[in-house]
């Protein structure tokens, strides 16, 4: 099915860039990608739900893909929030929101500031109060590498390193959809270095709190997390069961942090089948 595109303007004018699948009919799901990805990384979702029935819609968050980088370095997650809601206003219909990690806190800001624009939310390893060890070493992960790589097999190296669970790629050149080539023939990450930014801090965690429980008990909620995940640990679980304790909750065996890449198939038969419970 031919994607239409998404492109909204931010408060800041930046250009959020995007696409879009389905007839228009069909209840609408938008896919958010999780710090240093791009929406290309929920390819195999996005093809999972539209079989299953769903419009689904994904984008390229600020400093990330074809989207424009902030010229300000604001890439705080209250700034994605907002342009998430310019999404959902730009496309104007409501939509259930799947979101890993950042995506996943993006959501969590744009349903306490919009709910009229959100359906339902699924959260991908991510909580309020999430365990320090697993965000500083995606952390590592994103400032590594800064002056790039002579090859996408490099990259697929980087990836593995940091994910070596996972089986590698026997084609990597799917990679290349999240690599730029600079001026001097180096691939880097098509992200803006500055996305990074500072390390989390408990201030965070309330902010996060405060806006999960600002969420109607009325609004369908999912944590779908991997069961190896260094960053959703057991103890972060049983904190987000105790603030909502009428979300489902689902592991994913065999899966870290990526959920969605590490177990994909898993992955999507579990979002799909919530969703069409829930937005029947």
């Amino acid at each position: 099915m031919t994607a239409r595109p998404i492109r909204a303007t931010n408060a800041e004018g930046m250009a959020i860039v995007g696409d879009l699948r389905g007839d228009g009919e069909a209840p609408f799901v938008l896919l958010l990608h999780g710090g240093g990805q791009t929406r290309h990384a929920w390819n195999g979702t996005a093809n999972h739900l539209l079989g299953a029935g769903f419009d689904v819609g994904s984008y390229d968050a600020r400093g990330h893909g074809d989207s424009d980088w902030a010229g300000d370095k604001d890439y705080s997650l209250p700034a994605h929030g907002r342009d998430l809601v310019a999404v959902l206003r730009a496309v104007g219909r409501p939509a259930a929101l799947v979101g890993a990690s950042m995506g996943g806190i993006s959501a969590l800001f744009a349903a306490a500031d919009a709910p009229e624009m959100v359906r339902a939310l699924v959260l991908v390893d991510i909580v309020p109060r999430f365990a320090p060890e697993g965000v500083a070493r995606v952390r590592a992960f994103m400032q590594a590498h800064p002056d790039g790589f002579a090859t996408v097999e490099e990259a697929a190296a980087a990836v593995h390193a940091y994910n070596p669970n996972r089986a590698p790629s026997n084609n990597p050149s799917g990679l290349m959809r999240s690599l730029r080539e600079g001026g001097d023939g180096r691939l880097r990450w098509h992200w803006d270095p500055a996305v990074v930014g500072d390390a989390p801090t408990e201030a965070l965690a309330d902010m996060l709190s405060a806006r999960l429980a600002a969420l109607p008990a009325s609004l369908p909620l999912m944590l779908i997390s991997g069961a190896q995940s260094d960053v959703v640990d057991p103890q972060a679980v049983d904190a987000f069961r105790r603030q909502a304790p009428h979300a489902e909750v689902v592991a994913v065996d065999r899966a870290g942090h990526m959920v969605a890449g590490d177990r994909n198939d898993a992955f999507s038969a579990a979002i799909g089948g919530f969703l069409k419970r829930r937005l029947a």
